[in-house]
């Protein structure tokens, strides 16, 4: 049930007493621990825990993307499975903290720091890894550059270097060809 299909009831919460509203203010966010996290960041944090936050995630991202590359035998299974936590931990900081700057730049950083050249399966699996890595990859990217494109073009400047060594890297690799299927420019 949405509260704007029914509009008599949003009257009546506007209309209850503070501390009716209160509880079940606290009741509510109690049950949604994204949401709980996200008021803990605008009511207690400031813009050098937005900082700490970034820098956490980035030296996590290069710890496992460097302990994958000195893989002899990494595979895109891996690289795969990887690549998509901590995709999630981006999501999951942008889903706190509203940071629509810090999410682009996060994003950039995981996908220049993976490694996108392996050894190819010899083997004849029912999945093909190979191409669900570089589908994903590829379609991940796309996302990141809509994103980027509607920051403001200041913060777009700021981060057009890296972006355009991303889409270098793509372009120069296996992935060109889905890549300009998919439509990914060369670069921005």
């Amino acid at each position: 049930m949405k509260l704007s299909e029914h509009k008599e009831l949003k009257l009546e919460i506007l209309a209850l007493a503070p501390k009716e509203k209160d509880k079940l203010l606290l009741r509510l966010v109690a049950k949604d621990k994204v949401l709980t996290e996200h008021l803990h960041f605008l009511l207690l944090e400031d813009e050098s825990n937005l900082r700490d936050r970034v820098e956490a995630i980035k030296a996590q991202i290069l710890q496992i993307m460097e302990n994958l590359s000195s893989n002899k035998n990494l595979n895109a299974k891996e690289v795969l499975t990887n690549l998509r936590k901590l995709a999630k931990q981006v999501n999951h900081n942008f889903r706190v903290t509203k940071a629509a700057y810090e999410d682009v730049d996060l994003r950039i950083f995981l996908f220049n720091q993976t490694p996108i050249d392996f050894k190819t399966s010899a083997f004849s699996s029912y999945k093909n890894h190979e191409q669900m890595f570089v589908t994903y990859f590829i379609k991940s990217t796309l996302i990141t550059l809509r994103k980027f494109y509607k920051l403001h073009e200041d913060l777009q400047f700021d981060l057009q270097v890296e972006m355009n060594k991303l889409l270098t890297k793509i372009h120069k690799g296996r992935a060109k060809e889905i890549a300009y299927d998919l439509g990914l420019p060369e670069q921005i």
